[in-house]
């Protein structure tokens, strides 16, 4: 019954994209998620603010309100329901998830300018 939440909460975060993502990822580590994450969550969430910063115009020049998006509110419930080992085993599957596209589109980048 454990795995199959972590796992459906998985498949929901593989579905997203990476704006959703870091989004997701900086909900879970507000100081006001109700999440039991074993991560420096100050560190993690200014570096995900900062990651979403670059990426969208919009998070970075407005006050986002996350309540309007209901999908990131549907996995952040799902989140908060679970224990805190489950807890763990979603965010680290998220960061990773984050960090390997993150990659990926430097090193695209990179090899665009050099061109």
């Amino acid at each position: 019954m454990n795995n199959e939440k972590v796992n459906y909460l998985i498949d929901i975060i593989k579905d997203m994209d990476i704006e959703n993502k870091l989004r997701l990822a900086i909900c879970m580590c507000d100081n006001y998620s109700h999440t039991n994450l074993e991560y420096n969550k100050t560190e993690m969430y200014k570096y995900f603010d900062n990651l979403l910063k670059e990426i969208n115009i919009e998070y970075r020049t407005t006050t986002v309100n996350f309540a309007n998006y209901a999908y990131i509110m549907f996995a952040i419930s799902k989140v908060i329901e679970m224990n805190s080992i489950e807890q763990n085993r979603v965010a680290l599957y998220l960061f990773n998830s984050i960090n390997y596209k993150i990659k990926n589109c430097k090193s695209i980048d990179t090899k665009e300018q050099m061109f």
